[in-house]
């Protein structure tokens, strides 16, 4: 008798969930004013995309053309897939020293999990993640960017 009833039971709370996400249809039905659902590429022009979103990865220069990346590569061992590549190399100053210079910071989009965590790695903020979302295409080979710009420099005062 005890399956009998627990049966029953499963059936009303299974019909009673359905009643229940139906009125919450019927409201919406009913009232069409205050749907939310955005028409997307209509509405290009007004769509708010919010501050926290993470698209692609960036690197803010300067109007010299100068940027905070120093090359060390914290970014490149925090990406859990591999998606950033840096290619450096070592200069001499005129102080004799050897520095490190970044030559390209690759970055693979495809690859790309957008999980932040080379935003959060890098020690000098000199990545950021865009609002740029619309990244359609069909070829592999142009999600693959360089985001130094060619003849960029480290900002004075940023140091390894």
């Amino acid at each position: 008798m005890n399956e009998v009833t627990e049966y029953f039971s499963d059936i009303f709370k299974g019909v009673r969930s359905l009643l229940k996400g139906m009125s919450v249809t019927g409201y919406y039905f009913l009232h069409p004013k205050e749907i939310i659902t955005q028409q997307y590429p209509e509405n290009r022009d007004v769509l708010k995309v919010p501050e926290r979103f993470r698209g692609e990865l960036v690197m803010p220069h300067t109007a010299d053309n100068q940027h905070r990346c120093t090359g060390c590569s914290a970014c490149q061992l925090a990406c859990p897939n591999g998606s950033i590549i840096i290619v450096s190399d070592r200069v001499e100053t005129p102080e004799g020293k050897k520095k490190k210079v970044i030559d390209k910071h690759v970055y693979n989009l495809a690859m790309c999990t957008f999980c932040n965590l080379c935003v959060r790695a890098c020690p000098t903020d000199a990545i950021v993640m865009s609002n740029d979302f619309e990244h359609a295409t069909y070829d592999r080979g142009e999600l693959i960017k360089i985001l130094n710009q060619p003849g960029s420099k480290v900002l004075e005062g940023i140091e390894e």
